[in-house]
């Protein structure tokens, strides 16, 4: 089990629609389908959270994360159910906080959830509201939501939604909500993560890890300056994994190139390589892909340079088809788990 080293691992996926056994896209129906699959396998290797992220684009067929985690509470047992990430600020806070503990309630307490302003815009227009507000809509609605995560009744004001006076919401929860803030790199954030006392996601998708060392010390050092005990660190990061390294980025290159090519013609990135890829694969990049032993090596380097709590590999990019996601989760819990333990456990050994 992966928690016996203090370091858990989980898997993270925006639900990527896949292609299927005709070289073809399958339909949104079966790549949710396919994706309930899949968290019963995390949980049957052992994984310790399985997280599913919220979009509202073509590429990604999980837009009600929820719905999707609560069909996979059925068909697990231990692992945990969350979020990577829900978009606060195109949603209702009480209306989200209900929806995690009606989840925390049939999953028997396994629930969490990881809160995001939002890398891709389009809930914003879809649910109307003006991306001019977007730093105030993320703002108020945290405020909101950590006083609803009190389960006490609450008064609260703000300007991007009507006003709560001895407001309560049900169903409560057994032990509380876990709750987290997802950060791409902006100390502002890490800073008002601290402030409402919730655990950090660095979402590390490109550059080596190191590079947020100063975003974790700042967490450290915020969480003092607030008054606040130790809160836990993670890691999102893409990858893939299969038995050998040239197999590994051979299946992944495409669906990498593919993403990064359809976000980048939005955003002005230039074309994405082969070369790129071998790059970002390699110690200086974000992308855990290989054998067991190169992605075990990688994970272990970052928990170790970050002092994170938790890696969560995210699993899909792409049109990979549903039988290598499937997998890469096996070799992920069988066989880089147990390596992320043993090398850890090895670092800890005192030199003789």
């Amino acid at each position: 089990m992966t928690e016996s080293t203090g370091v858990q691992l989980g898997l993270d996926t925006f639900g990527d629609v896949s292609l299927g056994s005709d070289g073809h896209l399958i339909s949104d129906a079966e790549t949710i389908r396919n994706l309930v699959d899949q968290a019963q396998l995390a949980d049957e290797v052992g994984l310790a959270f399985f997280g599913v992220g919220e979009h509202h684009r073509r590429e990604f067929a999980i837009s009600s994360p929820e719905i999707v985690l609560a069909a996979a509470a059925a068909r697990t047992s231990r692992i945990r159910l969350g979020t990577a990430v829900t978009v606060l600020s195109s949603d209702d806070p009480v209306r989200l906080y209900e929806r995690f503990a009606t989840l925390d309630a049939v999953s028997q307490g396994r629930a969490e959830v990881i809160l995001g302003r939002g890398s891709f815009i389009e809930s914003f227009p879809l649910f109307g509201y003006d991306l001019q507000d977007y730093e105030t809509l993320f703002e108020e609605k945290l405020d909101l939501f950590t006083q609803l995560m009190t389960e006490k009744p609450v008064t609260w004001q703000g300007t991007t939604r009507a006003p709560l006076t001895e407001a309560d919401v049900f169903p409560k929860t057994a032990r509380g909500l876990k709750a987290w803030i997802g950060v791409g790199g902006s100390p502002e954030s890490v800073v008002r993560t601290a402030r409402h006392g919730l655990g950090l996601m660095l979402a590390i998708i490109g550059g080596p890890a190191y590079r947020f060392r100063p975003f974790v010390d700042l967490y450290h050092r915020s969480l003092d300056a607030f008054g606040r005990e130790a809160l836990p660190i993670g890691v999102h990061s893409p990858g893939h994994i299969a038995d050998t390294d040239q197999q590994a980025w051979d299946e992944a290159y495409a669906g990498f190139e593919a993403m990064n090519n359809t976000i980048g013609r939005e955003r002005g990135w230039p074309p994405y390589s082969r070369m790129r890829f071998q790059h970002d694969v390699g110690p200086e990049g974000a992308i855990y892909a290989g054998s067991p032993e190169t992605v075990a090596r990688k994970i272990v380097d970052t928990v170790q340079t970050l002092g994170v709590s938790r890696f969560d590999l995210k699993y899909a990019t792409g049109t990979m088809p549903h039988s290598m996601l499937m997998r890469s989760i096996e070799l992920y819990g069988t066989r880089v788990a147990p390596l992320v333990q043993e090398m850890l456990a090895d670092s800890r050994q005192p030199v003789r």
